[in-house]
């Protein structure tokens, strides 16, 4: 077994069972990509088997910190259990779920969606890539699914010094899909969609638009990053009687459209533009346009803390542009997917803009990642998803 010594006072993370040791962390040690190494402090205390990655500022990913665990099949198999077996006790109203998410699960880079008797998943790190097809099999044994595709082209791959992966790992046949949420259908294609086809992690978040479309009884929403249009389907569902989903993705939008029709709603009731946010948001401002609602759920703009100031200005401006556009007593759905912006300065950023914009914003209600996509207290960077409920107040209302 090869052993890697961590320098003086670099235990402190492990110590607090927090699964990342960092380059710069290591004395001395090293092993082959995705080779479970013992990992010991610098007065060889054991602190955690871990998977190695040579290529990665991400060194080792912790598997276990039990002296006596063994990381095997059996190992895995148990460990995959356990996250799967969490996602049926929280009665989520999909077929469609996260069932293994990442070091949340003790699984460091390894995320599996399921959409009805299909799962996708991602192998992301060189600890699950080395076990990948132990970790399929067990996959299909749990699930019972037929079928596994794999969508392992993040980018992170890249960083693990591993190429990009797809295709069937079990199984075959189409990858365009539909699955059922909240009484809704959504389709979706885990080839070609974004993550593994789908954003099972705003779940929570369209339920939450599609009650206040029904409590606000909105007119006229502005859905911004639409996609394939979940949360516009969700507005619509909710009663809202127009919504207008801008997106720079024409295949998302048809997809988008397409669900609209499969949901029963007349076409009338939904526009899709394809084109830029940025500037569509400038030009309705110009124009004097308002909306009831509006739904800002931009891509990921700052993947780490590095990123932060650049992905700041650009958060606060399609904020303050929203905010414009709002009319009183309207509501902002506003989200950011980024790692690297924490809850507390999306707050601020919003904040701002909100006060650039010369709104007063009440905040109604905190969002984040279905409960399917699981933080644990000893890996804060779990929560990489959150939102805010904004109602513009109304200036003109008297006491």
């Amino acid at each position: 077994m090869k052993i890697i010594r961590l320098k003086p006072g670099k235990d402190r993370s492990l110590l607090r069972r927090h699964p990342w040791v960092f380059d710069g962390a290591i004395a001395k040690g090293g092993g082959d990509a995705g080779e479970t190494v013992r990992v010991e402090s610098a007065e060889g205390q054991f602190l955690a088997w871990g998977a190695f990655s040579p290529a990665s500022s991400i060194r080792v990913r912790a598997w276990s910190f039990d002296e006596a665990q063994r990381i095997d099949a059996d190992f895995l198999r148990a460990t995959l259990a356990r996250a799967i077996a969490l996602r049926g006790r929280l009665g989520i109203e999909s077929d469609g779920m996260r069932l293994v998410h990442g070091e949340s699960d003790g699984v460091p880079g390894l995320i599996v969606d399921r959409y009805g008797d299909t799962l996708v998943a991602q192998f992301t790190a060189c600890g699950v890539e080395r076990h990948k097809q132990v970790i399929a099999d067990a996959l299909i044994e749990l699930t019972g699914c037929p079928r596994l595709y794999e969508r392992s082209d993040t980018s992170s791959r890249k960083l693990e010094g591993l190429p990009e992966v797809t295709g069937w790992l079990r199984g075959s046949g189409p990858t365009a899909l539909v699955l059922r949420e909240h009484g809704w259908q959504l389709g979706l294609d885990i080839a070609q969609g974004h993550k593994t086809g789908f954003y099972l992690d705003q779940r929570d978040s369209r339920l939450v638009c599609s009650q206040y479309s029904r409590r606000l009884n909105f007119e006229h929403m502005l859905n911004c990053y639409s996609y394939t249009g979940g949360f516009t389907v969700a507005a619509l569902a909710g009663g809202a009687r127009h919504v207008t989903s801008i997106d720079s993705s024409a295949p998302a939008l048809q997809q988008a459209a397409t669900n609209v029709a499969l949901n029963g709603f007349d076409a009338s009731r939904a526009t899709f533009m394809d084109a830029d946010v940025n500037a569509s948001l400038r030009k309705f401002v110009a124009e004097g346009r308002q909306f009831d609602a509006i739904v800002l759920d931009p891509p990921k703009l700052a993947p780490t803390v590095a990123h932060a100031e650049r992905a700041a200005r650009a958060y606060k401006d399609i904020n303050r542009q929203a905010f414009k556009l709002l009319s009183p007593g309207g509501v902002l759905f506003t989200f950011s997917c980024s790692g690297g912006i924490g809850v507390e300065l999306f707050h601020k950023i919003v904040a701002s803009a909100g006060l650039d914009a010369g709104v007063d914003g009440a905040i109604l209600q905190r969002l984040g990642g279905a409960s399917d996509h699981p933080m644990t207290v000893n890996f804060p960077e779990g929560e990489y998803l959150k939102g805010l409920v904004v109602m513009k107040r109304q200036q003109d209302v008297q006491g």
